[in-house]
This record gives structure tokens, C-alpha cells and sequence, in this order.
């Protein structure tokens, strides 16, 4: 099941999944690029709208995943960001309804799902943003730093709990999604489809933490050796 399947790196990894002969539950709020993507393969897709902050979301991805007969993996690529320098606080809190309060949400379902099943696999598209936090962008690097410690919390609870639910922390770095809206000024862009491919190989070997590709792994190494002196000094 993939939450955030109209748009993006959600969208790419569900038509790639579906290419490569796996069943595929899809939601988000717009009906249209669901009903897409169910076209490709009419009897392995499903899908329903879902809007993560809605009182029955929960109920709306149970019902999903009751008629595709179950699922195995979930993966979590539903979410906003945009630069916000000006601290604008609508679109500060927005973002933080929905990469935090409609996170968590999903989050919950999703660990109770797996619980009553008795195994599964839950995997989220944070970010390098949560690396560090990005003056650029306060509210975004913050709740992707939210959601990296959150299953985190949920992969040490479920160990506790004995529970066989493996978790994968997938963090891209720029990707040529409509996130990042019409600005060519993004460094070490990278394509959709190559990401949506490294995303589906970190599901296939339940990797712990993925970052993509190996220059943000560089990337990221550097930003963690920074003091705090030198990193509110940079310009980003």
C-alpha cells in the first residue's frame, strides 16, 4: 500500500511496482491519477481517496487494504514542503499537520495493522532535511526529522512488544518531483524514476535506513561532523 500515490516519488514507485507484476493498493486525496494508475493493470490495483487529516482516514485505508485481501508493506510518501523564508504561518502549519499530525496517523494505523497480522514492513520517505535543521525551510526539515525518529521510537517498540514489523527510513535528497516546484537552482537533482528504483530495492532488502544516492551519504556525513557554529553560519 502506498499513502501519497498521486504525484511524485509515491506515484513513479506504484507504476513501477505495478510493471513489475506486484499487487498495489494506491491512495490520496485526488481521485484522478489513482484511477491512472489502476489502469495500467485493472485487476492487480485498488484504490481509495484518502485524505490523511480526515476523521476516517484510518478507516478508509482498512477498508483499502480489507479488499485487496491484505498487505505486506506500507509505504508512506504522503506530504508537503516548500521553502518558506519569509516564515509565512499558514504554510508552517500546514506542513505540519500533515507531515506531522497526518503522519502520525498514518503511522498508527499502520503499526496496528501489522500488529493484528502478526508481521509486516513499514517504510516512510523522510528526507536529508531532517539531517539538520534548514533555515530555508523551518517547519519542513523539522517534521522530516519528526518522522526519522518516529519509527524510530516504533521500531524499538515493536522489538519490545515482539512484534515482526520491520521498518525502512528512506531519505532522498532533491528530487524532480513538483515539490520542489519551477526553481532550477536545486543542486545534485535527481530523476524520479531512479529514485522510485533504489526506494523499491531498499523495500526488497527491508534496508534500516536508506539515504539516496551515495553523493547525499557524502553529503550527510559532512553535515554531522559540522558544530552548531558553523552550520547557523552557512548559507543554504
Amino acid at each position: 500500500m502506498i499513502l501519497g500515490a498521486s504525484s511524485g516519488i509515491g506515484q513513479e514507485v506504484a507504476r513501477q511496482l505495478i510493471n513489475m507484476g506486484w499487487t498495489v493498493s494506491v491512495a490520496a486525496r485526488r481521485e484522478a491519477p489513482l484511477v491512472s494508475l489502476k489502469a495500467i493493470e485493472p485487476s492487480r490495483v485498488e484504490y481509495a481517496v484518502v485524505d490523511i487529516l480526515a476523521e476516517d482516514a484510518c478507516a478508509r485505508l482498512q477498508q483499502l487494504a480489507d479488499r485487496t485481501g491484505g498487505i505486506d508493506i506500507y509505504l508512506h510518501a504522503a506530504g508537503i514542503g516548500s521553502q518558506n523564508r519569509q516564515l509565512v504561518l499558514q504554510t508552517e502549519e500546514e506542513t505540519v499537520r500533515t507531515n506531522a499530525l497526518g503522519f502520525t496517523r498514518a503511522m498508527n494505523w499502520a503499526y496496528h495493522y501489522f500488529e493484528q497480522q502478526g508481521k509486516g514492513h513499514i517504510a516512510v520517505i523522510s528526507s536529508i532535511a531532517g539531517t539538520k535543521g534548514l533555515g530555508p525551510a523551518p517547519a519542513y526539515s523539522a517534521t522530516k526529522a519528526f518522522q526519522a525518529n518516529y519509527i524510530e521510537a516504533l521500531e524499538q517498540l515493536a522489538r519490545q512488544q515482539g512484534h515482526d514489523i520491520r521498518f525502512t527510513d528512506i531519505r532522498p535528497g532533491f528530487v524532480d518531483t513538483p515539490l520542489l516546484g519551477e526553481s532550477p537552482a536545486y543542486p545534485m537533482l535527481m530523476s524520479v524514476a531512479d529514485v522510485a528504483g533504489s526506494i523499491i530495492k531498499s523495500l526488497v532488502h527491508e534496508d534500516d535506513v536508506k539515504v539516496i544516492d551515495w553523493r547525499y551519504r557524502t553529503l550527510v556525513g559532512l553535515w554531522r561532523l559540522l558544530p552548531r557554529w558553523v552550520w547557523k553560519r552557512m548559507r543554504i
